[in-house]
Order: structure tokens, then sequence, then C-alpha cells
């Protein structure tokens, strides 16, 4: 099928399960736009992002995915009413934008300063530099995954920037753009969920009420099978050159100089700009730098850290993202600015040029995102989360040995069909404490059971597997966008991968509620990732065991 073929029949499936599905929507439906609708609390809430998923999927038309999936969960909400439905969806878009403006504007101002450096020519000094410096594929991929450890305060910040850093250096190695994605958000969310002080750790502590959630959060660092494993399987895969799956076509495509394998390869020459010849990698590493210190400062200063009263950690845990990272970005363009002016590494003119071209970067990721933050609106408004909160609670203490293997994969759906890891677990980890309740000690101290941290810890992994590799999730729109990869692509070359590290977590948990025993279950489960990937990669012909593996 060739591709004028391919996309009359994207487009005849995207026209006909829209309305297959709004005539089912529009057939259940009962009473008019101003009653309650009917579908609140019930399975059908989960329609409109299994609709989007689906059909992104299919046909690889993300925007027209995510709106035809708003368009069905706004006839759900309206009970059919098409000026219901049309309220709901203009109502909903416009609270999720505003509410996550400072998103909006922290990708505006990174966009405008990756113009700067590219400008500059300190992403080509730094590229130039990597090619003598980095040896190879796995050193490349390995230094990937070290500096998204290090940048591991925000999971927002890490992919745009680990990405925007890090493509000089994997496009020199002729590493596929759908590899970086992978490896930015493979980073990215599993260092977020076990840094203590960062804004992941701040969601968490928040949502528990009647306890000492930081220290609940940190003692559920060593439970959280998903996050843990996934970075054995990054640094893993990287030193042993492990691909398979789709991924290992675009890999395959990539060493012969084809970064981007499908026909659809939007940032194509995205980055190829006019640049300053005589950049230095200075030019680089001095407006990171800024970019770093002005985040972490604006994170800290939405928590009343400079007000005085409250520690780093309180002021972590009462941030707010999207606030502090808009001041602190805006800040640090300004200042990297007046440091380009001082280095006179461009006119005036190429440096006001810079600012529109960095907005035109993240276009593609602000429509993607307000569709994102709007289905995710969409489906809360319908009630997704009550009604898995209730599948929840059915299982309870009864089936305790289970139950942190089942609540990883209900947290997996969960945030796979809303997008959203802090939402999910916001809605179960209540519900895991309910169900196994911290004790008082003979001493009054409190006493949290083997089993409440292993479910807490479930809770937290599944629901950043399921975020991890959800077409509609924030952050993986945002590695996308920093790797310069083509959505979908990423999408579906990273989906194995998260998978696998699933199944392997899975497992495990059920190993874990029979032990109730970290110390046993932790190690067992890296065994077992090991082994997976061994066996994936002697089968797949990426690894040759025995013989040395190539760089």
């Amino acid at each position: 099928m060739n591709p004028s073929r391919k996309q009359r029949f994207g487009r005849f499936l995207l026209v006909l399960f829209a309305l297959v599905s709004i005539l089912v929507t529009v057939a259940f439906a009962e009473g008019d736009a101003e009653s309650a609708s009917r579908f609140y609390g019930t399975a059908w809430a989960l329609l409109p992002p299994v609709v989007a998923i689906v059909l992104a999927l299919i046909t690889k038309e993300v925007y027209s995915s995510l709106f035809i999936g708003i368009v069905i969960g706004a006839f759900l909400y309206a009970n059919g009413s098409p000026v219901g439905a049309l309220e709901h969806f203009v109502t909903t878009m416009v609270d999720k934008v505003s509410g996550n403006l400072g998103i909006v504007i922290f990708l505006i101002c990174l966009g405008s300063i990756v113009a700067l450096m590219i400008r500059a020519g300190g992403s080509k000094a730094f590229g130039d530099w990597a090619k003598s410096t980095i040896k190879g594929k796995t050193g490349a991929l390995i230094a990937t995954g070290i500096l998204g450890i290090v940048l591991g305060v925000d999971d927002y910040f890490n992919n745009l920037t680990l990405g925007n850093v890090m493509r000089p250096v994997t496009d020199a190695h002729n590493i596929s753009r759908a590899k970086l994605a992978y490896m930015c958000d493979a980073v990215a969310a599993p260092v977020c969920i076990m840094m203590p002080v960062s804004s992941w750790a701040a969601a968490v502590t928040g949502i528990i009420e009647g306890y000492d959630g930081f220290a609940l959060f940190v003692r559920a660092i060593p439970y959280n099978f998903y996050a843990i494993l996934t970075l054995v399987m990054v640094f893993l895969t990287a030193a042993l050159n492990i691909d398979f799956g789709p991924m290992k076509v675009h890999e395959d495509n990539a060493r012969k100089g084809d970064l981007y394998t499908t026909p659809e390869r939007p940032y194509e020459g995205a980055a190829e700009m006019k640049f300053n010849p005589n950049g230095k990698v200075r030019d680089l590493i001095v407006p990171l730098i800024i970019l770093i210190i002005g985040c972490v400062a604006g994170l800290l200063y939405s928590g009343g850290f400079f007000e005085g009263g409250v520690n780093i950690q309180e002021a972590f845990a009462n941030c707010s993202a999207g606030d502090g990272l808009s001041r602190g970005s805006m800040i640090a363009l300004i200042v990297i600015m007046i440091y380009f002016m001082i280095r006179r590494a461009f006119s005036f003119k190429d440096m006001m040029d810079c600012l529109p071209e960095g907005f035109k970067l993240m276009v593609p990721a602000t429509l993607i995102l307000t569709f994102a933050w709007t289905i995710s609106g969409v489906t809360g408004s319908l009630g997704a989360a009550e009604f898995v909160a209730g599948v929840v609670d059915q299982f309870g203490a009864a089936l305790q040995i289970f139950l942190p293997a089942i609540i990883f994969l209900i947290a997996c759906g969960l945030a796979f069909a809303t997008g959203t890891s802090w939402g999910t677990f916001g809605i179960l980890i209540p519900i895991v404490i309910k169900v196994f309740p911290p004790v008082a000690g003979a001493g009054g101290e409190i006493i949290m059971s083997d089993i409440l941290m292993t479910s807490v810890g479930a809770c937290l992994a599944g629901a950043v597997m399921g975020d991890h590799c959800s077409p509609i999730s924030d952050t993986t729109i945002m590695a996308s966008t920093g790797a310069q990869c083509f959505h979908i692509n990423h999408v579906a070359t990273q989906a194995p991968y998260a998978v696998t590290v699933a199944a392997v977590c899975f497992v495990s948990y059920i190993i874990a509620g029979l032990v109730q025993h970290v110390a046993i279950a932790l190690p067992i489960a890296i065994v077992l990732m090991v082994v997976v990937l061994l066996v994936i990669g002697k089968k797949t012909g990426s690894l040759k065991l025995g013989k040395k593996v190539a760089a």
C-alpha cells in the first residue's frame, strides 16, 4: 500500500470510527444537557481516551485523534446534546489551558533559549566536542542517561532540556531520534519519582493526609520496581547495545544515516538554523547552567522558600511546577540574552529573531498538550477516577498477597488512559492506605507494614508506567519534543520497552506480596530484569553472548 493510499485509508478509518463512536454516544444518551451524565463513574468514562489512543496509533494523526476523543467525551458528558457538548468542550479547554499557562510559557522560553544556543553556535560546538570526546554509540547513550539523572528535579524540565542538549551528540553517533526520545522519557519520570527533592515527591507528599507523607514516600522508593527496573534497562541496553521491536528498525536505519525512518518527520531540518561558526562549548554549557539555576530557584520561590520559614523540602512540597518553571525560565532567558550580548555572539536583530524561532519549535508540543489536557479534563468530568476507585476498593485485604500486582495493573491502565501519573496515584494511594492503614506501635510510633509499602510502591510504579507509554501524556509529548521525534514514532518504539519492564514488575510484585520483604523481592526483580534483557538481546541478534559487543 503506497503512502497516499495509506493516508486515505487512515482518514477513512478516522471518520468511520468517529461516526460510530458519536452514534453510540447519542444512542445511549438520555435526558438533556442540564442533567447529570448517565455515564458518570462507569466504564464509558474511559471511552474518550481509548478512542483517541487507538485512532492515533492506527492513523498516526495525533491532533485529529485527540480532537475526536474530546468530542466523544463531551457528548457523553452532555447526554448527547450538541449544545451541551460544545459548551463542555470549550469550557474544559479554556480551563485547562489557563490552568497550565505556566507550562506553556516555560515551553516558549525554553524554545527561545534553544534557538539562542543554536544561533550562537553553542550546539554545533558541543556536538563537535562530543564527537571527539564521547566514544561510540554506547558512550553517547550512557552520557545521556547520566545527564538525565543529574537533571532529575522536574520531569518537564528534564525531558525538554535533556533532548535539546544531547541531540547533537546522539545525531553525531547515528542514534535515532526515537531512541533519544526513549532515553529522555525513560530517565525523567523514573528519576523524579525516586528523588526526595523534586516536584514529584511534593505531589505524593501532598495527597497523604493524617500521616508523614514524606516519610512514606521515602520508604516506598525501594518498592517502586518500575522506576528502578527502567533505569536498569536504560543502562543495560545502552551498555550491551540491545534493541528490539520497532526501535531496532529505527536504530538499524539510523546506522545508515536515516535518524527518522518513517515518512513523518516534522522536525527534520529544524535545527539547521544559521549559526555562529566561532561558537564555543561554553555557549551551550553556560546557558544550560543558568537555566537549571533559574528553574530550581523558580520552583523554590513558588514554594515560599525565599520568604523564610520553610526549608528546601517544604518548599518543593508547596511548589507549583507551572509557576516555578515559567518564572525561572523567563528570568533565565533574560540573563542568557545578556550573556550573549556580552559575548557578542551575534547581532541584536539575530537575537530578537530567535524569540519567534523558539516559539515555532514548541508549537507542535503546545498544540498536542492543549488537546491532551482537554481530554484529561473531559475524562475526569465523566468520573473515570471514581470508576477506577470503585474497582480497586472491591479487592480489600482479603487478597492482600496479590493486591500489589493488581494495584500495579490498575494504575498502569488508569495512567495510560488518562495520561496523568499524578492523578493516578492521587486516586489510588488514599485507597491503599485505607485498606492497609498504618498502626501505632507500643511507643506511639507509626508502623507501616511491608504490604502497605509494597502496595504504595506498586501504585507509584504503575502510575509512572502508564504515563510513560501513553500517547496523551504530557511528559511523553515533551520527550518527543525535546528529542525532535515524531510523537507516534516515540510512542510505538517505547511501548515494547515499557511493557517488558511492566511484565517483570508484575511478576515481581506477586513475589513481593508472598515474601513481604523488599530486601529479598528487589534483588529478585533486578535479576529477572537482567535475565529477560539478555534473552531478548540473544533472540533478536542484538547481543552476541561470549563475544565483544560493538559500540
